[in-house]
């Protein structure tokens, strides 16, 4: 039987979650951490977060969002997550959740249905192979498990392959190279050093550039807030970033992301910029890094010579929601 959503069954969704979901690598969840991941969200929906029961147990959570202000959201409904228990993990029950799901989001007049990194239910996952270090965010399917084939399956287009990729910064350095990449850098007037109002400036219109909302909006507020960024900068107007530097209580990086304004590529500002990143973290006792990048992602290059590798694979998927 399928249900949607009610409080009653909060403890014993949360104990599925912790022997199925957590078999998938996903992080354990307590009643704390599940009311801010789902409930206290402002785009969790009642009516698109469904419970599978077979004799009053709990088989199979699923839950979709949807917002008008998210990127898509006026056309677009997101998938956040869809588990069974092993005996009833079959294509059967997986059409049924999804299905759950995406009449909602046509009820909602949503033409598309996507699993997206864009979606602000971040499920945290476990990193292997390490001592539980972890990532944020799941930015799609996990392309090791059935849920992946059965989309494919389904119809489902992969748009994109997201690399997770992860560093221990124990022992990290900046290697010669990257040095001499700074001084050719410096003989040109950049510079590279974490953000001085004293002595950089621009950094609003170096943002504009990019064409990134989430990068004009986050970094934007790390600089007004005085949370450190590394700023590359030609005769004092910022012309790059990386960071922000800030070290999670769970000794994880966090890592929004690098970016060199178009008109000062080519100077080996962004291989500088993430290094200096990187050691910047290592300066306040961040443990790890971890991060994501597109498959063909020319940054990847930067990422794995600084001594990231990738752990594993996310694949961006759609589906265009025809009328039932």
């Amino acid at each position: 039987m399928l249900v949607r959503w009610e409080s009653q069954y909060l403890d014993a969704v949360i104990a599925f979650w912790n022997e199925v979901a957590v078999k998938d690598g996903y992080k354990e969840m307590d009643e704390e951490s599940f009311h801010r991941i789902f409930l206290s969200s402002p785009f969790f929906d009642m009516e698109n977060t469904f419970i599978y029961l077979e004799d009053r147990q709990v088989k199979g959570f699923a839950c979709g969002c949807t917002g008008n202000d998210l990127p898509l959201g006026k056309i677009a409904g997101y998938v956040t997550c869809i588990f069974l228990s092993d005996d009833i993990r079959t294509d059967s029950y997986y059409r049924v959740m999804l299905s759950a799901i995406e009449q909602r989001f046509r009820a909602l007049g949503k033409k598309q249905a996507e699993w997206l990194f864009f979606n602000p239910m971040m499920l945290p996952w476990y990193i292997p192979n390490t001592p539980q270090h972890e990532h944020n965010n799941a930015p799609g399917v996990p392309t090791d498990g059935p849920l992946y084939e059965f989309l494919l399956r389904e119809g489902y287009a992969e748009r994109a392959t997201e690399c997770a990729m992860y560093l221990n910064l124990a022992g990290f350095s900046v290697p010669e190279d990257i040095r001499a990449k700074e001084e050719h850098a410096s003989q040109e007037q950049y510079s590279v050093a974490l953000y001085d109002p004293g002595l950089h400036h621009g950094v609003e219109d170096m943002l504009r550039g990019f064409d990134n909302p989430l990068w004009q909006k986050e970094i934007a507020e790390c600089i007004q807030a005085g949370v450190p960024v590394v700023v590359a900068a030609h005769r004092g107007k910022a012309v790059g970033f990386a960071g922000p530097v800030i070290r999670q209580p769970n000794g994880r990086g966090y890592f929004a992301g690098i970016g060199v304004h178009p008109e000062h590529e080519g100077h080996g500002l962004g291989s500088i910029l993430f290094f200096r990143l990187c050691e910047a973290f290592r300066q306040i006792g961040t443990a790890y890094m971890s991060l994501y990048t597109g498959s063909t992602n020319p940054a990847i290059r930067i990422y794995e010579k600084a001594g990231f590798r990738t752990v594993r694979q996310f694949a961006v998927m759609r589906r265009e929601l025809l009328e039932r």
